[in-house]
């Protein structure tokens, strides 16, 4: 039994090995495949003529989605860890909004059901954790979090300023009814959206969109040229074991034990 755990632990959890490369490969298409059925399934046309055949495969993921959460709780030696975390949330959410429905049956509660049964979208989040690629880059937003949050902070302030201004210049018979509303205009200017819904139309106001214009190419700059320079920093290369004892998945490679909690991870 405990041969068969190990085996089951290193297809599951090891993304290093020929098995679990495979696991890992075969879950990622069956995550499009149910994210897909749950998109057709929304249309009417395509739910009135295959209906049998989207509820059948919808069960046979649901089915092969509940063993793989059953079996992450079986194999780990602690598996509450891995229930109240984000991916144990995630692959509950991919499970239990299926069997939830069988129990709305009344007519009144089928928008309860339509509701329940959209959760099954979230299974597309279970293709984070086979991406190294989306693992760095979430590393990277992470390490640059407080450059892009005082970033953000002065961005608002500018925004605040410009559409206070713009109320002052342009006021009420502009379209620019109420100060929330030039900073709307604002808001939409500087991220270079701009809707088109208001728009100045005194020379002065004409100068200041322009400005605000102009600094929307710039600000887009800055939070790109933080990100990209932790993405570029020197990093010790990382394998992709997992700890069976806390789920901590960013060792070092020649790693023999976890660095968050010290069990053996090789």
């Amino acid at each position: 039994m405990h041969k068969l755990k190990k085996r089951l632990y290193e297809i599951i959890f090891e993304t290093d090995t020929p098995s679990g490369k495979t696991f890992d490969v075969l879950l990622m298409i069956i995550i499009i495949i149910s994210v897909a059925l749950v998109m057709f399934e929304s249309v009417p046309s395509i739910r009135k003529e295959y209906y049998a055949i989207l509820h059948t495969s919808e069960w046979i993921i649901t089915g092969i989605f509940a063993i793989e959460y059953i079996l992450r709780i079986i194999i780990l030696q602690k598996p509450e860890r891995y229930i109240f975390s984000f991916y144990g949330i995630v692959d509950a959410l991919a499970v239990f909004p299926s069997f939830i429905g069988l129990f709305f049956v009344g007519a009144h509660n089928l928008v309860i059901i339509r509701i329940l049964r959209l959760l099954r979208v979230f299974r597309i989040l279970k293709l984070t954790r086979y991406n190294r690629a989306g693992r760095s880059l979430a590393q990277a937003l992470w390490a640059s979090r407080e450059k892009i949050g005082v970033f953000i902070f002065f961005v608002i302030i500018l925004v605040v300023l410009i559409g206070t201004l713009m109320y002052l210049v342009e006021g009420e018979a502009n379209g620019f009814t109420s100060i929330p509303k030039s900073i709307y205009w604002a808001i939409v200017t500087i991220t270079t959206v701009g809707y088109g819904d208001i728009s100045p139309q005194t020379p002065f106001g004409q100068l200041m969109a322009s400005i605000a214009m102009i600094l929307g190419y710039a600000i887009i700059a800055v939070p790109t040229g933080i990100v990209t320079a932790e993405i570029l920093k020197p990093t010790y290369k990382q394998n992709t074991q997992v700890c069976p004892n806390c789920l901590y998945a960013q060792h070092d490679d020649d790693a023999k034990f976890c660095k968050k909690c010290g069990a053996k991870i090789n």
